[in-house]
């Protein structure tokens, strides 16, 4: 009786691995995805109103969609990295300054940004007309931006779809005791 099983399970698997159906339409070339990166060169505008500097809107230089994660630093200069070679310091934003004069002073770089444009701001918790230092944090900015591809995610998701995913109840999830 063993052998005849045996038989039978090795046939059909010959049998089944021997099969062959219609392919299977072309599909697109594969690759990898990078991040798009651009720099803009700005100037700040004071708008009283509301105490803040911005930027005029730049416009993307290549096509961004809404799901993508939009990255900006803030050159800070050059810094050396030994044996004498120097390289560019970038800043991720949001970055805050704060004054050392005990006054509890700080303004921030921030940004905003839609698909199709990016906008810069410096906001503060004091009368900004007087940011002015040597040199002038509103003049002659250099920023990096970095557009990284990413899909549309489920947020949030419950326990439930997690353990899902692993394809566990739970039970094998490993504890720390402390």
């Amino acid at each position: 009786m063993k052998n005849i099983l045996l038989f039978l399970a090795l046939s059909t698997t010959v049998l089944f691995t021997s099969c062959e159906g219609d392919p299977g339409p072309p599909g697109e070339d594969g690759g990898l995805l990078f991040a798009q990166v651009f720099e803009a060169n700005v100037d700040f505008d004071y708008v009283p109103s509301e105490n803040i500097y911005e930027t005029s809107f730049i416009q993307f230089p290549f096509e961004v969609f809404e799901s993508d994660v939009v990255l900006a630093y803030r050159y800070e200069g050059r810094g050396d990295i030994g044996n004498g070679e120097t390289a560019d310091i970038w800043t991720q934003l949001p970055q805050s300054v704060f004054y050392l004069d005990d006054t509890g002073d700080v303004y921030q770089y921030n940004f905003n940004h839609t698909f199709v444009d990016i906008q810069f701001t410096i906001e503060g918790n004091f009368d900004l007309t007087n940011i002015g230092d040597d040199p002038d944090p509103t003049i002659d900015q250099i920023f990096r931006i970095a557009v990284v591809p990413a899909e549309f995610a489920q947020t949030n998701p419950s326990m439930k779809d997690i353990l899902e995913v692993m394809q566990t109840d739970g039970s094998q999830i490993e504890r720390i005791e402390l």
